[in-house]
């Protein structure tokens, strides 16, 4: 299902809020009630959200990620400032990992003006991006490929994350807890992820708002295995405290680069 703005928008709301209204939806889209009705119906059909008397919410899985299409198109505009900064404080000519996410997709694309890069992915969609970038070099790891997202995950990817050794590793994540605790969903990824921030000299990692005090079923490690985390506005608390303690640059992107 190709979401339209204000189906977006409608999701975006239920991301931030976990649950809401219909009344409370339709009054923050400024529509009536019933094209929310309409819209949560289809969002429902294709398992988007869960329906509920008079309101909606977010599937609340610890188990499984949203679906690709609709992660690509939530926090879209954060995700876009976020990849800016980074690409900003990348060099040319260092050597780069990038894992699996849509913000490491848009980081990829932040990264087409560059020139001089070694870039080794698991990420089949930072290939179609960077691939036929002149002056750039992209390897791409073997292993099994997930579908829905063209991820390349297994052992097979990660005895091959561990032949190199980069400047900078270049992280999504999907969820960070109230404790510091990084997580992801599939074990296979996140065996991945982690051979990729053992391969690194340094780990940046780009966590969209939404991220914070999200829940995900696999420990991937915590933030003291980071050095820089790029992030779309001031973290929530406890999160400054915690990025403090565990010495990472939090680094906020402006709003003026999208």
């Amino acid at each position: 299902m190709s979401l339209n703005p204000r189906q977006i928008r409608l999701l975006k709301q239920l991301h931030l809020n976990g649950a809401c209204s219909l009344e409370d939806l339709a009054r923050h889209l400024q529509v009536t009630v019933q094209t929310v009705r309409r819209d949560v119906q289809r969002l429902a059909e294709t398992n988007q959200l869960v329906r509920f008397h008079g309101g909606a919410r977010l599937p609340a899985s610890t188990t499984e990620n949203i679906a690709y299409r609709q992660r690509a198109q939530l926090h879209a505009n954060e995700k876009q400032r976020i990849a800016q900064a980074i690409a900003h404080e990348i060099p040319n000519d260092c050597s780069l990992m990038i894992n699996i996410g849509t913000t490491t997709e848009a980081i990829a694309q932040a990264l087409s003006g560059h020139t001089g890069l070694r870039i080794i992915t698991n990420n089949v969609n930072v290939v179609h991006t960077l691939g036929h970038q002149p002056g750039c070099e992209v390897l791409l790891a073997g292993g099994t490929v997930r579908p829905r997202d063209l991820a390349i995950v297994g052992e097979a990817t990660v005895e091959f994350i561990r032949q190199f050794r980069v400047d900078i590793a270049l992280m999504g994540i999907s969820g960070i807890e109230d404790d510091g605790t990084l997580r992801d969903y599939d074990y296979r990824e996140v065996k991945v992820s982690q051979a990729i921030m053992q391969s690194a000299h340094e780990v940046w990692m780009a966590c969209d708002t939404s991220k914070f005090n999200r829940p995900a079923m696999v420990r991937l490690g915590d933030l003291s295995q980071i050095d820089r985390l790029f992030t779309g506005a001031t973290p929530p608390e406890p999160f400054p405290a915690l990025l403090k303690e565990a010495h990472v640059d939090c680094v906020i992107a402006p709003e003026d680069q999208a």
